[in-house]
Order: structure tokens, then C-alpha cells, then sequence
């Protein structure tokens, strides 16, 4: 059945495909705006790549690609891709005037141009990989790869939590975005003070956090990764940020922006396979993100969509260019605490997931959605997750707090997930090895269940679209239209001669 599931994705995904290609996006162009070199503001703060995208746009010319308006001005100026943004700032230079007619000139410019990009982000992944092997992974401690949010709004502060997290055992920290980031179709510039529920992803911050963190894993001899979110209508470029930065994990989830921020389903879907053919070149981890369709919906009665979805996620990564090992499929442990055996079916959900992706390092979010601000009871459940965590065998587990419900985590009450996490993998350390679930029980009749019921859903999708899906309000109970929803303005057709030099490129070497 497995195989029958994955097949049907991929036929999803071909559809989808159908409809996404020979289409960019705004977002997209920006991102190779920003590989071949374009970064800052004008007078007005507004950064760079939007301008010069922005300014090809209202000529109507996009189509082409910003690559080949770049690459056909730096023939004519001889001027960088940095020079001919600020001329565009300032008024002084049109993009699009006296293009050559034939653009095989330019093509080759920007073949190189993007190979010497590529070449240098590659080599700083290739020095991060040999730093990693000179320090402890904590991908090599027993126990599952914790993973810690940080949402302070203030970089610096972010900072400060971030050191206490790796202090306390942490492994990844994640510094969540402000809210409604990913309506902004604009990357911030440059450091932020300010965010409410989190912090600004800009590629100031980036570089701070990434500083921080290489700092402390050199002097205390173990490496911290870091991980961000790569959704919403800059999708593409924050993968770039990413990736240029040295992070190492981004939640990138291809549905998560039109469920939950409304956005425009064919503009997402192109976002997504570019951001993820980034992240796939330079060895990021993407972190696919079904633990939300658990927060809108029943945990027991959407468990088969939740598995659809995993399927589908997986499907397009691979697509896109990412290798199994860096898709790690999301799961969640959100069943009402007062379901009877609920922990039972949480047992047979997480353990589905683990055996449907063998080859993938699954990321466990930990339970949310029922939490009231009871501590008692918050960090009861929270042990419970840590539980099947280890009992299943997922590979990154995000810590959950006893504050949930309440407040934004302080440090303390990280530390205080941190410490149960711990416990919890030690105390219970080979759970799975020695209590097997039993042939025909409930784990195993249930798991059995939502597989079947996933596979008739996969089929189902798969004789339709993933567009008749999304507007049925199979996953998550939300609905969406094809044409519907935030930045479907920013969707462009393809010119037969469309140049991006970086669709189809090899990276130079895989980390």
C-alpha cells in the first residue's frame, strides 16, 4: 500500500506540475535577484530585489526573466548586478532598453555568474561541514535531535535564549517569525528590535544568529544548528538568505502558506519548488509542516489527510531536487487528553509516520492545541509526547513547554522542556525495542486504518486534482480556490526564451 501511496503522489504532483509550469513568480525572481548578487534598500527602504523586480514588472517584461534583463544590461554598462539595482533606485537606469535580440550572449554571462554564485555559497556549506566535524553533533548523542523555539521579536534577545537552549542541550534552534511575515511580499532589511510573537526573518538577523551560535559551538565544542521559516510570499528568497547564512533546517511546508495564510495556491506551489531546489542544492533539512491541519481539525478524524499530505509534501520535495534524508516529514501528538487510549493512538499515528519514510528524519511537534494554561497538565502531556518521541523513533523532536497556552516561552520554561526531554530519553531510552505493539491491537489496527483510509484519499486526489482538494477542505477543514487568495498577482507566464540560470544547476559540492 505504501508503494500504491507514493505512486499516487507522484501523479498528483504531475498534475500539478501541469499548471506550474512555464509560470515564475515575483518571489522567484527576486530570489535570483539575490543569488546573482542584488542586496540593500533605496531611498525609501525598499530592498533592492524588489525594485528591480519590480521596475521589469511594470514594463511588462518579466516574462524573460530577471536574470536575462540583468545579464543583457551588464553587456551594454558593464556594470555589476549591484550597480544597475542602485541605478534603478535612483532613477538613472532602464533595465529593459536596448536588449539584444538574440540572448545567447546572455545566457552564457549569466551561466557563469551563477555558477560562480552557486560556487560560493557551496564552499562556505563545505567549510560548515568541516567545522561540524571537528566539534560534537548532537546528531550523534542518544535520543532524538531536540529542537527549540526561540520568539522573543528583539534579534539580540533571540540571541540570549538561543545560548541558554544550546547550554541546557538543545540542538536546533529555531527562531520563529513576527506574525503575518509571510503576507509581507517584501523581505525586511537589515537587524529588527521589534516583532510581535517572534522575530523578523531578514538576512541581517541571519547572519547575527549564525555568528552567535558558531561562536558558542566553537567554544564549547558542539555544534548548534539553526532553522527558520521558509513559507509565505518570499518563500524563495528566504531560502536563499538561508542558505547563504549557514542555516541548516527551514520549515518549508508546500500547502501550510494556502491553508493558513491564505495565499494563492498556484503561486505558492512555484514558490515552494523553487525555495526547495535551494534548500535541496546546499544540504538544508526542510521541515514539512502537517502538525497544523491538527490545530483546525480532529487529530483522529484528519490523521488519514495528514498522511496524504505527508505523501504529497514528500512527492514534491523529491521533485524539486531534495534528497530523502533532507525532508523531514512533520507529525504532531494533538489527540483531546481525554480521549480513552488516546496515547495509544498517538503511538500508532507517530509510529505510521516513522515507517511510511523510513529514509526521512521525521520532526515531532509536541501537543498545542488542547493546552489551557494548566501547567500540571501542560507538562504531563508534554512527558507523554516525549514518550512516544523516543518510543518511535523520531529523529527531531521540537521541546514543548509547560507555559503553553499562556504566554510566549521564557528561558525557564525552555529549560524546563529541556529537562523533561532529557529525562525522558534516558529514563525510557529503548521503550521501542522492548515494547512492541501487539499483532492485531489497537496500535496496529488503527495504524492500519488511517493508511487505507489515506490511500482512498490519495486516489481520490489523484483523479482529481490537488486544486479540487484544497477547494473541498480535505486538509485542515480549510478551504481554498485555485484563484483565490493573497499575491495570485505576482504569478507570471513564461517567455519561450525565459532565462534562470539557476532552475537546472548543479551544485558544485553537495553538503
Amino acid at each position: 500500500m505504501t508503494t500504491a501511496c507514493h505512486a499516487a503522489a507522484e501523479s498528483i504532483v504531475d498534475d500539478v506540475y501541469r499548471v506550474t509550469d512555464r509560470r515564475t513568480t515575483v518571489s522567484v525572481e527576486r530570489a535570483v535577484a539575490r543569488l546573482l548578487g542584488i542586496d540593500g534598500v533605496d531611498r525609501d527602504d525598499a530592498p533592492l530585489p524588489n525594485v528591480v523586480v519590480d521596475h521589469v514588472a511594470r514594463q511588462g517584461k518579466l516574462d524573460r526573466g530577471i536574470a536575462f534583463w540583468l545579464g543583457a544590461a551588464m553587456l551594454r554598462t558593464g556594470m555589476t548586478p549591484q550597480q544597475l539595482a542602485e541605478g534603478i533606485a535612483r532613477g538613472e537606469v532602464d533595465l529593459c532598453a536596448g536588449a539584444p535580440t538574440d540572448g545567447g550572449e546572455v545566457d552564457d554571462l549569466m551561466a557563469v555568474r551563477a555558477a560562480a554564485a552557486i560556487a560560493d555559497i557551496a564552499q562556505a556549506r563545505a567549510e560548515r561541514a568541516q567545522l561540524i566535524g571537528t566539534l560534537q553533533d548532537p546528531r550523534d548523542e542518544p535520543g532524538p535531535l531536540v529542537y527549540v523555539l526561540t520568539a522573543t521579536g528583539d534579534v539580540y534577545e533571540d540571541v540570549v535564549h538561543a545560548k541558554a537552549v544550546a547550554q541546557h542541550g538543545g540542538g536546533i534552534v529555531a527562531v520563529i517569525r513576527s506574525t503575518a511575515q509571510s503576507l509581507l511580499d517584501f523581505v525586511p532589511y537589515g537587524p529588527t528590535t521589534e516583532g510581535f510573537g517572534g522575530t523578523f526573518a531578514t538576512q541581517a538577523n541571519f547572519k547575527i544568529m549564525r555568528e552567535a551560535m558558531d561562536e558558542w559551538s566553537k567554544d564549547h565544542g558542539r555544534y548548534i544548528r539553526l532553522s527558520s521559516f521558509c513559507s509565505g510570499l518570499c518563500m524563495p528568497e528566504i531560502a536563499v538568505m538561508g542558505a547563504i547564512e549557514g542555516f541548516d533546517n527551514m520549515v518549508n511546508d508546500a500547502l501550510y502558506g494556502i491553508l493558513y495564510r491564505d495565499l494563492n495556491p498556484v503561486r505558492t506551489l512555484i514558490d515552494q519548488r523553487f525555495s526547495r531546489r535551494i534548500n535541496g542544492l546546499f544540504g538544508i533539512t526542510i521541515n514539512t509542516g502537517e502538525d497544523n491541519y491538527l490545530r483546525t481539525a480532529d487529530a483522529i478524524e484528519a490523521a488519514p489527510s495528514v498522511v496524504a499530505s505527508q505523501f504529497i509534501n514528500y512527492a514534491l520535495a523529491r521533485r524539486a531536487g531534495l534528497a530523502p534524508d533532507q525532508i523531514a516529514v512533520g507529525s504532531a501528538f494533538e489527540i483531546d487528553p481525554r480521549v480513552e487510549n488516546g496515547l495509544l493512538l498517538e503511538w500508532a499515528h507517530a509510529q505510521l509516520t516513522r515507517e511510511l519514510f523510513p529514509e526521512c528524519p521525521i520532526k515531532y511537534m509536541p501537543p498545542t492545541r488542547h493546552m489551557d494554561g494548566d501547567l500540571f497538565r501542560t507538562q504531563a502531556n508534554d512527558v507523554l509526547f516525549n514518550l512516544i518521541t523516543v518510543a518511535t523513533g523520531q529523529e527531531i523532536q521540537t521541546v514543548g513547554t509547560p507555559s503553553e497556552g499562556i504566554h510566549t516561552p521564557h528561558i525557564h520554561d525552555r529549560v524546563l522542556g529541556l529537562q523533561a526531554s532529557s529525562y525522558v530519553s534516558t529514563f525510557a531510552r529503548d521503550i521501542g525495542s522492548e515494547l512492541v505493539p501487539r499483532p492485531g491491537g489497537l496500535i496496529q489496527t488503527h495504524a492500519a486504518k488511517v493508511l487505507d483510509e489515506a490511500s482512498r484519499m490519495l486516489e481520490g486526489i489523484r483523479s482529481t486534482s490537488l486544486f479540487t482538494a484544497l477547494e473541498a477542505g480535505t486538509f485542515g477543514d480549510v478551504t481554498r480556490t485555485i484563484e483565490g487568495g493573497r499575491g495570485a498577482d505576482g504569478i507570471v507566464t513564461l517567455d519561450e526564451a525565459y532565462l534562470n540560470p539557476f532552475a537546472d544547476i548543479e551544485v558544485v559540492s553537495h553538503v
